[in-house]
């Protein structure tokens, strides 16, 4: 573990974390940090996150204390509903092609937390990721090896994919240095639209081009065009200016829970983030020597309380149906009796029901596909839903990380995601391609996570701050779609109950549950699933199975790529940690 009194930066790539680090040493804050590095994973992790996708950060700054959210999550354009998707005989969403595309919220929020929290120009901040946009960087293996998967499919299909991805007519070899010459001239144009008396005039000036000018318009154009989709089938997608120029990013109020005198700040439920606030509610209720999930007990409550928590996500989060209040959501999932009557639940026995409960007295409905177990079987492009590769049992994990805390105290956790490579094709005037987060959407009616035009779709993106009673101590988060909370769970568990210092939690071996509906096409689940690291005691592993867990092996460094930063009030010091899986997080300070 890192300490120091400058800052602390930790990401899931080395050149992010460094780029943060660099603004700290000149004199910008932790906010000016974020979103200079969040550009640059545009471009060292381009098939795990882009400027077409989103991002959901929680924050807090030094002058004010309470956890914040920022809210970069765009909604389903006005033509995008479940209806008209029915009517192009689709069953569910397509995992690729810009029919699951929700409007672009990344950069518009990196720019509004900049605007409001931060201190550098626009300029300023682009300037690492337009360098390295324009003179290259070097691929990192997963980069290379997503390339290779969809190699056929930018050749036959996406034709602007393969000009970008494949150059010489093959996929980027690791460590060769790859370049975005699209993406430099197009931030360039974006910091020279900065124009205006004031620094909040400039920036709004960069967001205005963004949403309603020259980025906009060739994001339609490109989105009109048919081509391939994971579906096997054609389509032409459905965003327009319009629906990119009536968006605008927020930030809101953060769902806040509590877990052993510490309280644990989250994105509301147009995210999955208080499902690991109920999760930790239910764990409340268990001695402290059950917690350990290095052991049997603890491994096997974690995933029995990950399970219950991601069942009431299924059938309670979002934003499509009316069923009840946010806040209320928040306050019937972590009222005392319903609580307890969830941790009632949990037996010795592994459960592999999908168990959501009556909310405020409500029935609970999941989709029909979720209860059928669809969606199982694999994609006809080479395409998967979220950048996860799973092989032999070993998941590589998907998605960024950055977080970043400052000398004064500002502090940050963020989530960037969708956009990548592989999602639908390049706008090459651009150099990037659209998201496809309306996949995490239902076609069936009545649900709240049905795609409906403005609203969100039910994002997985959940970083979290966990703070005293003085104000933050630890922003964390990690890669990895609905096993994010999960591997934070074990952390929590970890530090929090076990003692465990952050680096160690985050070496620790990792595991988490498939027996929930995956968030992302093609939604297949496995009953009763538990993946492990096998650095997990093959005695506790053999012990899990006996329970009923069907346990999957995934390899000894395999599952999870979270990183952390903090503040130790009482010496005055930053701490970071990275995780070592990968080869590419990397946690750096002074």
């Amino acid at each position: 573990m890192l300490e120091g009194t400058v800052g602390m930066a930790a990401a899931t790539h080395w050149a992010a974390a460094a780029t943060a680090m660099g603004v700290l040493e000149r004199g910008g804050t932790a906010f000016d940090g974020a979103v200079a590095a969040a550009f640059v994973l545009h471009v060292t992790e381009p098939h795990l996150n882009g400027p077409g996708g989103d991002v959901a950060a929680v924050f807090a700054t030094a002058d004010d204390p309470t956890p914040r959210v920022l809210d970069g999550q765009g909604p389903a354009p006005a033509a995008a509903s479940a209806a008209a998707y029915r009517d192009q005989g689709l069953e569910r969403v397509p995992g690729s092609g810009a029919l699951a595309a929700a409007i672009p919220g990344a950069v518009e929020a990196w720019f509004l937390l900049l605007r409001d929290h931060g201190t550098w120009e626009v300029g300023d901040v682009l300037a690492p990721a337009i360098d390295y946009a324009r003179h290259g960087v070097p691929a990192v293996p997963r980069l290379s090896s997503t390339v290779a998967t969809v190699a056929d499919l930018f050749r036959e299909h996406w034709p602007t994919s393969a000009a970008l991805w494949m150059p010489d007519g093959r996929p980027p070899r690791p460590g060769e240095v790859v370049r975005n010459p699209a993406w430099a001239d197009t931030l360039e144009r974006l910091a020279a639209a900065a124009q205006g008396r004031d620094r909040a005039a400039r920036i709004d000036a960069v967001r205005t081009v963004w949403a309603e000018g020259f980025v906009a318009e060739a994001l339609a154009a490109a989105a009109r065009t048919p081509h391939r989709h994971s579906s096997g089938t054609d389509h032409a997608g459905v965003l327009t200016v319009a629906d990119t120029a009536g968006y605008r990013a927020r930030v809101v109020d953060a769902a806040v829970g509590s877990f052993r005198g510490r309280r644990v700040a989250k994105t509301p439920a147009w995210g999955q983030g208080p499902a690991l606030l109920a999760a930790l509610a239910v764990l409340e209720g268990f001695d402290d020597a059950d917690l350990d999930p290095g052991g049997e007990t603890g491994a096997h409550l974690a995933l029995e309380a990950i399970k219950l928590a991601q069942a009431d996500r299924d059938a309670w989060f979002g934003e499509s149906a009316d069923l009840v209040d946010p806040a209320d959501l928040l306050a019937d999932l972590l009222a005392p009796d319903y609580v307890a009557a969830r941790r009632a639940l949990i037996t010795d026995e592994a459960s592999s029901d999908l168990r959501p409960g009556r909310l405020g007295g409500r029935d609970p409905v999941l989709a029909d596909l979720a209860l059928a177990g669809a969606g199982t079987g694999g994609t006809t492009d080479g395409t998967v839903g979220e950048p996860t590769v799973t092989l032999a049992g070993e998941t590589k994990g998907d998605t960024c990380h950055v977080d970043v805390v400052d000398r004064w105290g500002n502090i940050v956790s963020a989530t960037p995601s969708g956009g990548w490579l592989q999602s639908s094709p390049t706008v090459p005037e651009l150099g990037f391609a659209l998201g496809t987060r309306l996949q995490m959407t239902w076609l069936q009616e009545g649900l709240p996570s049905t795609l409906t035009p403005g609203r969100r779709p039910r994002t997985t993106l959940t970083p979290t701050l966990v703070l005293d009673d003085d104000g933050p101590v630890t922003a964390l988060g990690s890669p990895g779609g609905d096993q994010q909370d999960q591997w934070q769970l074990l952390y929590l568990l970890r530090t929090l109950v076990g003692g465990y210092d952050p680096q160690q939690a985050i070496d620790a071996p990792a595991l988490h549950t498939t027996s929930s509906p995956s968030s992302f096409w093609p939604r297949g689940r496995e009953p009763g699933g538990a993946v492990v690291e096998d650095r997990l005691p093959e005695a506790v592993v053999a012990r899990l199975e006996r329970r009923g867990h069907r346990v999957t092996r995934s390899g000894p460094w395999s599952l999870g790529r979270l990183s952390a930063v903090g503040i130790d009030r009482s010496r005055g010091l930053r701490w970071g940690a990275a995780n070592p899986r990968g080869m590419q997080g990397y946690a750096v300070g002074r």
